[in-house]
């Protein structure tokens, strides 16, 4: 695929969505950044600004279905977009004192990390299949691919926006659309501060940022890193629960509280 020339990103307020900004961030490309800390967002496209990129910012929240539709629309009416990275979300789980998720912390998570990405994708859907090309990335995880004993929400919305993704590529495919999911493993993000144990293979945002574009390019349909922690997960995915479950419940992590 080209090189992106107009690009939406959500959560673009830190992390891999600033991160992901600044790498795109050049002279004539064209960048839409929407994110909940107004602060936080002003410096990404600040940032984005000064390395020659034209920049529209606007504080969003992704569950707001009839606001972010209005701002998508907008935007691609004005810039015909390319790309559009679903990256927004939240992390959350259990603590080691042994308290639950309620139905609440359940209904929030599948509402942000799975509801957020329909709400973004699907406004700028119509237009690009009119326009017979564009390219969308949903942000899911590595922990979509297989249930953690410490984040049952957080990985059954990542699971939903893997299987949600491919089955998007499948439909859009005939329209020239590409779709990837991307399924990071731990960047050291602010997020990530919030998950108190082991982070095998941590890497920063602007790297897991670069990985993300350099794939993105090639049009790959799953964007799954590190590599190593990858091949761990995919290999604990086929093992029989018996043996699982022991292992990770040795694994002592704590998810401080939701963000």
């Amino acid at each position: 695929m080209r090189d992106p020339r107009a690009i939406l990103i959500t959560g673009a307020s830190g992390g891999i969505g600033s991160a992901l900004a600044r790498v795109y961030a050049r002279s004539g490309v064209r960048l839409a950044l929407t994110g909940r800390d107004a602060e936080r967002l002003e410096a990404s496209a600040e940032a984005c600004r000064a390395a020659g990129a034209e920049v529209r910012s606007k504080v969003l929240d992704i569950v707001d279905e009839t606001a972010l539709a209005s701002w998508v629309e907008a935007i691609d009416r004005e810039w015909p977009l390319d790309l559009v990275i679903a990256n927004a979300g939240i992390t959350g789980g259990l603590a080691r004192d042994g308290q639950g998720e309620s139905l609440a912390d359940v209904q929030r998570m599948m509402s942000i990390n799975f509801g957020g990405v329909c709400n973004t994708l699907h406004p700028v859907i119509p237009a690009m299949r009119h326009r017979r090309r564009g390219q969308l990335a949903l942000m899911s995880s590595l922990a979509a691919l297989r249930g953690l004993p410490y984040s049952p929400a957080y990985c059954a919305s990542k699971a939903a926006l893997r299987t949600y993704g491919e089955a998007l590529r499948a439909w859009l495919r005939p329209d020239a659309i590409e779709v990837s999911v991307v399924l990071p493993g731990f960047v050291d993000t602010r997020l990530a501060g919030h998950v108190a144990g082991p982070k095998p293979f941590q890497m920063t945002a602007e790297r897991a940022a670069r990985i993300i574009q350099r794939r993105l390019r090639r049009g790959h349909a799953h964007i799954a890193f590190p590599f190593l922690l990858h091949a761990g997960m995919r290999i604990i995915a086929t093992l029989p629960s018996s043996l699982v479950y022991p292992i990770l419940g040795a694994v002592k992590v704590e998810i401080q509280h939701y963000e």
